[in-house]
C-alpha cells in the first residue's frame, strides 16, 4: 500500500466532514457514518475496519475532527484495548461479530481482568470458568473495572484449566455484561467521582466461539490488551467531543449536534501535556508568581519532562530506536507528569491547595489533578510492574525468585 501523508489524511477527513456533518443526526447515525468510512479507528488493519495508519496519522483524523468542531468517534475501552486485540488475535468470525459494534458505538466494552488478590500478579487470577457443553460457566469477582456500568460487553479473562501452570490455564473470553448473574458495583473514589467498578459473576455464560486466541491461550491475548492499554495511556490524546458508546448509557438517540463543546470523559477528566502546562504558566502571572527563582526552577523541570515526553512518543511513531518497552516507558512518564502537575500546580496556588476545587475558580483544576494523580501510577498496572517488565524483558535482569515455571496453578500458595 503506497504511503499517504498526512496533509492529504487532514485534506480527505476534512472534506468527508464537509460532505456529511450534520447537526440534527443522531450520535448512533453520526457513529455508522463514521464506521462505514473508516474512521472510527484507523489504526485497525483493513479487514478490521481501519485503514492500517498509525498512531500518528490518526491524531491528524482527531485533530482534523477537533479544529472542524463535529463529534468524534466512539470512545472508551471497546476503542482502546478490544477492537484491537480482537482484530489481532481473533478469527475472522469473531473479528466480524465483534469489531463493528464497537466501530459504531452500538456496544461499550469493560476490562474484566484484575481481581481482589490478582492485581500486580495478574496471573494469579482465580475467576473460574467451566465447561458445559458448548458453553462456559463463569463464576469469580473482578475490581477495578472502568465503565463496567455502561458496558455491553466485557474482556474477561478466566481460569478455564488449574492444572496447568499459572500463565498456561488462562482464558480470553468476549463476555456478555447484560445477563443474569452479572454485579456491577461502582467504587466511588476521593474526586468523587465512580470510575471503577468491582464486577460480581455468578454463573455467566459465555459461548465457546468467544474465546479469543484460543483455549488456554489467553495470558498472551491478555498482554496484547495491556500493550494496547500502556501505549494509549503514554501517547496522549487529542481532545474532540463525544458521546458515551453502548446502549445503557443512552446517548445513541440523542442529537449528535448537542454534545459539540462536551470534551471526552477520561480518566481523572483532564489532559495531561502541552496545553495543560500552558494554562499552568497562564494561571502563574495571573497570580504574579513568575518571578519566583525556586517556581520558575519548578516549571522548567515539568517543561522538560513533558518535552521528553514528547520526544519519545514520537520516535515510537518513526518506528526507530525501538526497545520493546515504549509502552511501558510511556505509561511511567504519564505517572510522573500526573505528579509533577499536582506538586508545581500546588506550587503555584500555595495555601489555595487546601480548599475544595469548587472554591477555586480559575485554578480548580488542580484540585482535580491532585485528587487523581495517586491514580495512574496503580490503573494499567502499577509503576513497580511497569520498572519489573522493563528490567526483565528488555534488559535481561534476572527474574524475582518463585516456584518453577511449570509448577501447576493447583499446587501455587494463593494470595
Amino acid at each position: 500500500m503506497s504511503q499517504i501523508s498526512e496533509d492529504e489524511v487532514k485534506t480527505e477527513v476534512a472534506n468527508w466532514v464537509d460532505k456529511n456533518w450534520d447537526l440534527e443526526l443522531t450520535v448512533a447515525e453520526w457513529w455508522q457514518l463514521m464506521a462505514d468510512a473508516r474512521l472510527s479507528h484507523t489504526m485497525l488493519p483493513e479487514n478490521a475496519g481501519g485503514r492500517g495508519w498509525g498512531r500518528n496519522l490518526n491524531h491528524v483524523v482527531l485533530r482534523t475532527i477537533a479544529d472542524k468542531n463535529v463529534l468524534g468517534p466512539p470512545t472508551g475501552l471497546g476503542m482502546m484495548l478490544a477492537a484491537p486485540t480482537i482484530a489481532a488475535h481473533g478469527t475472522e468470525e469473531q473479528i466480524a461479530r465483534f469489531i463493528p459494534p464497537i466501530l459504531n458505538g452500538q456496544q461499550a466494552w469493560c476490562q474484566l481482568f484484575s481481581e481482589p488478590g490478582a492485581g500486580s500478579d495478574l496471573a494469579g487470577l482465580q475467576c473460574k470458568a467451566e465447561k458445559d457443553g458448548d458453553e462456559w460457566v463463569i463464576n469469580g469477582q473482578k475490581v477495578w473495572t472502568s465503565g463496567g456500568q455502561v458496558a455491553d460487553m466485557g474482556m474477561l479473562i478466566a481460569r478455564t484449566d488449574f492444572d496447568l501452570p499459572k500463565h498456561q490455564g488462562i482464558s480470553y473470553f468476549a463476555f456478555d455484561m447484560k445477563q443474569k448473574g452479572v454485579d456491577v458495583r461502582p467504587l466511588t473514589e476521593m474526586t468523587g467521582r465512580a470510575l471503577f467498578n468491582e464486577v460480581f459473576v455468578t454463573d455467566g455464560l459465555v459461548p465457546d466461539d468467544a474465546i479469543i486466541g484460543g483455549r488456554s491461550n489467553g495470558w498472551r491475548v491478555a498482554n496484547a490488551t495491556l500493550t494496547f492499554e500502556r501505549s494509549h495511556l503514554g501517547s496522549g490524546s487529542i481532545p474532540v467531543p463525544t458521546a458515551i458508546p453502548g446502549t445503557i448509557a443512552g446517548q445513541l438517540e440523542r442529537r449528535a449536534g448537542d454534545l459539540i463543546g462536551r470534551q471526552a470523559d477520561r480518566q481523572g477528566g483532564i489532559v495531561i501535556g502541552p496545553r495543560l502546562f500552558h494554562r499552568l504558566t497562564e494561571l502563574t502571572h495571573k497570580l504574579g508568581r513568575e518571578q519566583d527563582p525556586v517556581l520558575r526552577d519548578e516549571l522548567m523541570k515539568l517543561h522538560s519532562l513533558i518535552e521528553v515526553n514528547r520526544l519519545n512518543m514520537l520516535r515510537v511513531k518513526s518506528g526507530t530506536g525501538r526497545t520493546g518497552a515504549e509502552g511501558n516507558i510511556g505509561k511511567l512518564m504519564m505517572s510522573e507528569l500526573y505528579r509533577r502537575f499536582c506538586e508545581v500546580g500546588n506550587m503555584v496556588i500555595g495555601a489555595d491547595g487546601m480548599l475544595e476545587g469548587s472554591e477555586l475558580g480559575d485554578s480548580a483544576w488542580i484540585n482535580e489533578v491532585t485528587l487523581f494523580s495517586p491514580a495512574p501510577a496503580i490503573y494499567g498496572g502499577t509503576d513497580q510492574v511497569q520498572r519489573n517488565i522493563i528490567g526483565e524483558r528488555v534488559l535481561g535482569l534476572p527474574k524475582e525468585p518463585g516456584p518453577a515455571k511449570e509448577t501447576p496453578f493447583i499446587d501455587l500458595p494463593k494470595n
